[in-house]
């Protein structure tokens, strides 16, 4: 299968995107009109490498007479073969949603700790314990590399990427690295560990394998979890009365120093 062509192709980022009171872009009505859906990078990859499968296969199955034919014949001398007798080794192939579909639950969970400090707001993940389901493992470096990254994505989700808009225009204030936060590498779990789920019997999807970078992105809300009791020790350090701190996404530094509970008597000599 050969990818020949992205003519005509456009890219939209963040700044290009419309909404309601300034008019939606034409890329973003066009997908509202079809029904269109997020797809993630698993996903595309996923498609791109079972329609790869499956053009080898189709190969595989014009080249099996000339292998029979010939059990102890060299590679090149198969090839020669083939192209003598004018067999094609190029194969074309689409996806057919319902030949192609494939139908799977990826497990897991996370366990997070997080250092607090109520003075400023500040935090640090000091330790992240992550379990997947991953399927059959194609690849465990890359597997692990997608955990992590996926997690960190999760946690810029969720402590530190706040979008801010201008109410009247629904202009973009937090368009710059000043005002807009993705984690960096001082955000990154200071002990960080992933493990597979082990002697499992569920494998499914490509060769055995399931997609592992989104639904670690679900489990990173273990750390808004940890975050709130974090909040709940330093309330009740400040005698306050027990109630339900309400977090979200994204939740800032200063927002965790309101939430705590700290006052300015508490801190005289």
């Amino acid at each position: 299968m050969f990818v020949y062509s992205c003519h005509r192709v456009e890219v939209v980022t963040i700044e290009g995107v419309g909404n309601r009171l300034i008019g939606y872009h034409p890329v973003q009505t066009r997908l509202a009109q079809m029904n269109g859906t997020q797809c993630g990078y698993c996903l595309p990859g996923m498609v791109m490498t079972m329609l790869v499968l499956a053009a080898c296969n189709n190969i595989l199955e014009r080249m099996k007479p000339v292998r029979e034919e010939n059990p102890s014949s060299s590679w090149a001398d198969l090839f020669r073969i083939i192209y003598e007798r004018d067999i094609s080794l190029v194969s074309y192939v689409a996806s057919d949603p319902g030949r192609d579909a494939i139908q799977y639950n990826v497990y897991g969970c996370a366990c997070t700790e997080i250092e607090v400090d109520m003075l400023t707001g500040d935090f640090q993940l000091r330790r992240v314990d992550i379990v997947e389901d991953v399927g059959e493992r194609l690849n465990p470096a890359i597997d692990i590399g997608q955990i992590e990254g996926a997690f960190v994505m999760g946690i810029g989700y969720w402590l530190h990427e706040r979008i801010v808009r201008n109410p009247e225009t629904g202009e973009i204030l937090t368009n710059r690295s000043w005002t807009y936060k993705p984690p960096g590498a001082r955000d990154i779990p200071v002990d960080f560990r992933v493990s597979f789920l082990q002697k499992q019997q569920l494998p499914a999807g490509l060769i055995g394998s399931k997609t592992v970078g989104e639904p670690v992105m679900f489990v990173s809300i273990s750390a808004i979890f940890a975050l709130r009791n974090a909040i709940n020790s330093s309330r009740e350090d400040a005698g306050l009365p027990h109630s339900f701190v309400r977090l979200g996404g994204s939740i800032q530094k200063e927002d965790i120093l309101l939430l705590s509970g700290t006052h300015f008597s508490q801190f005289q000599l």
